[in-house]
Formats: structure tokens, C-alpha cells, sequence
């Protein structure tokens, strides 16, 4: 949803079409291959300056440290993350690759979210913008304000604020969970 939005709003996605919208992800996925082997390889960096691009909060940590980032962070129920994987999974025939009970899962989840926010605390290059999916889609366009506000370059226009609430599609939202516990929330 969130790189929907940025390109809605006139920042342009940095993706390969590799992985194609399906019934899980009907807009489409933008990912960007190469962000997997950053730790290995970051010259994809040089063509993502002025881009969105979408990376899992722990492959945060092998982005190099010579550069400034703003992270957008998307929070959401933790249950609805792990809920919306095993749909997935079943879908395409596939078992979960770790723990199968949502409690174990959701645990280790909240883990490592709150181990990767306490790095993002301390790394001087990071800015970043927590956004909880939930309250997102609730009332879009406050959050959004906050988005287009923590976007905005002195170089350029800012971001289509009316264009960026347009793309908020509520009905995409099917692994309804408990969406008031905020201590479950993940990226």
C-alpha cells in the first residue's frame, strides 16, 4: 500500500516487475530484487536516490552508513501480519517456513521489530516515520500529511497529497484482526 501511495504522490517506485500483482497483492508487490544482496552488493544505490524503495525492516541493517535514509516504517498488527502470510502460504500451496502457532510467531516478530527500532534510534543517517497501517486506513489523510511533510525536499514540489489519499483502498484490507493493540505492530 505504502509504495502505492508514494507513487500516487509523484515519487517514483525503484522496482524490477519481477514479481507480478496477483490475488495476495493485486496492485502489485514493487520489489526490487538487488535490496536482498545490499549486504553483498549496494551499487543499486546509485539508482535510488529519488526513488521509494521497498525493503523488510531487516534489511535495514546492511544498508551502508555513507549516506542519509528516510525510512518510512509501516506498523501493523502482528496477527494480521502472520494471518496475511498464512493465506498467502496456503494459497500458493506452501507451508511456513518457521513456527506454525500465530503466538510464537507474533513473539518472535515483535522481537525483532523492537531490536531493529532501537538500532534505528541509534543511527545518525536514519530519519524515520512510523505509520501504522490500521489508523492509515481509518483516516488517511492526516497520516499522509505527516508523510508529505517528512518527504518534502526543498528542491522539489511536494508530494500530491489528495492524489496519495486517492489510492488508500480499503477493501484490501482482509486479515482483520484486533487493530487496537498498538504493542503489535510491525513493519
Amino acid at each position: 500500500m505504502m509504495m502505492r501511495v508514494l507513487e500516487a504522490g509523484g515519487l517514483p517506485p525503484l522496482t524490477d516487475g519481477a514479481r507480478a500483482a496477483d490475488r495476495d497483492n493485486p496492485n502489485g508487490y514493487y520489489e526490487f530484487e538487488p535490496v536482498k544482496r545490499t549486504a553483498q552488493d549496494p551499487s543499486w544505490l546509485a539508482r535510488a536516490e529519488g526513488h521509494a524503495v521497498k525493503l523488510v525492516y531487516l534489511l535495514l541493517r546492511d544498508l551502508p552508513r555513507d549516506r542519509p535514509y528516510r525510512v518510512i516504517f509501516m506498523q501493523r498488527a502482528l496477527k494480521e501480519v502472520v494471518a496475511s502470510q498464512a493465506a498467502m502460504l496456503a494459497r500458493l500451496g506452501r507451508q511456513p517456513a518457521g513456527p506454525a502457532d500465530t503466538h510464537t510467531l507474533v513473539a518472535a516478530f515483535a522481537a525483532e521489530i523492537a531490536a531493529t527500532r532501537a538500532w534505528l534510534a541509534a543511527q545518525p543517517g536514519f530519519r524515520v516515520l512510523y505509520l501504522n497501517y490500521n489508523r492509515l486506513l481509518a483516516d488517511p489523510r492526516p497520516h499522509l500529511a505527516g508523510l508529505q511533510t517528512f518527504l518534502a525536499a526543498d528542491d522539489s514540489p511536494p508530494l500530491d497529497l489528495d492524489a496519495m489519499c486517492s489510492v488508500i483502498d480499503p477493501a484490501l484490507y482482509r486479515q482483520r484482526g484486533d487493530a487496537h493493540r498498538p504493542n503489535e505492530e510491525a513493519s
